[in-house]
């Protein structure tokens, strides 16, 4: 029995570390780790307030105990809520400057990130741990008014949109880890694509949880305004590790009259490793116009979905 589990590590080429010396905050959840990750990304007050109330919120929540999925009780003060490469303190200006080890980390990871930026009609946020450290193309996409940049950017330099989206489809009331992601979530993608114009090009954004002992909380937020097009994909996965690990996202999904976005999710897991996998997605649909699509791959297993009028759910 073992030598067959040795062989299926053997088997997942995306099980490795990569050796970075990194930044955290304090192992725990409280207010001063919210401030703490709050200060790191220099939000303005108004983000900071909007983490407070789910915290506040949190205080008085439990967790849900579903039928399905089952996974281990998670020990909430017993992880590092922020994480992120010493390097990128500095704010890269490009990928040249970008620290070599984290290169040649999406380069095993398939994602060639200079190379990419020069061949393929892909543009990619490249998420590790908890921070977006590379986006490529927004040059290229800011000429056709697309904004594609991590959400730490967009609440920094778009606050008007995130102020009126983030939060529209999945509140900080919405269930319990809907709130503790609204309190603590460190990077994810911000998309916005303006009236009546198709995306030139596929957006895509790679997570890559790398620190043991840490969350990965991802908030993403896609809007596409009236008449407009946008196709993306979202890819993940972690080393293969002893303890559990914890990547819980709200994704936000906002398609507006006759725009469609279609939405692709790889969930890379090791089928075998020990994860606490919770995704939530929420898709806001009006009348018939706005069209979706979740695909699911090989490398994860969906637990559940529910689908009501004018939104679906998906929980993995």
């Amino acid at each position: 029995m073992r030598e067959k589990e040795l062989e299926k590590l053997k088997d997942y080429k995306y099980g490795f570390t990569t050796d970075i010396e990194n930044i955290r905050a304090p192992k725990g959840l409280n207010k001063e780790v919210i401030q703490f990750i709050s200060n790191i990304k220099q939000e303005p007050k108004w983000m900071l307030e909007w983490r407070m109330k789910a915290f506040n919120r949190l205080q008085n929540l439990k967790e849900p105990n579903w039928q399905k999925p089952k996974y281990p009780k998670i020990n909430y003060q017993d992880l590092y809520y922020y994480s992120a490469p010493k390097s990128v303190s500095d704010k890269p200006k490009s990928l040249d400057d970008l620290d070599p080890k984290l290169l040649e980390t999406y380069k095993k990871l398939g994602i060639p990130l200079q190379e990419q930026n020069r061949l393929n009609n892909i543009a990619v946020d490249a998420v590790f741990d908890s921070v977006s450290v590379a986006t490529t193309f927004k040059d290229k996409l800011t000429e056709k008014g697309v904004i594609f940049c991590s959400i730490s950017e967009a609440i920094q330099k778009h606050p008007n949109l995130v102020k009126k989206y983030l939060g529209s489809v999945i509140p900080i009331t919405d269930h319990y880890f809907a709130t503790l992601n609204s309190a603590v979530f460190t990077d994810g993608s911000f998309v916005y694509i303006p009236k009546n114009v198709r995306c030139p090009m596929e957006l895509s954004t790679y997570f890559r949880i790398n620190a043991s002992e840490t969350g990965q909380f991802e908030r993403t937020l896609i809007i596409a305004d009236e008449g407009s097009y946008v196709s993306y994909l979202e890819g993940c996965t972690a080393p293969m590790r002893d303890e559990n690990q914890l990547h819980a996202a709200n994704v936000e999904l906002i398609a507006l009259d006759d725009a469609e976005i279609k939405y692709s999710t790889v969930q890379n897991w090791y089928q075998e490793i020990k994860m606490a996998r919770v995704v939530f997605i929420i898709l806001l649909l009006k009348e018939d116009y706005a069209k979706e699509k979740i695909q699911k791959y090989p490398g994860h297993k969906l637990k559940q979905v529910q689908q009501s009028l004018g939104s679906i759910q998906v929980v993995f």
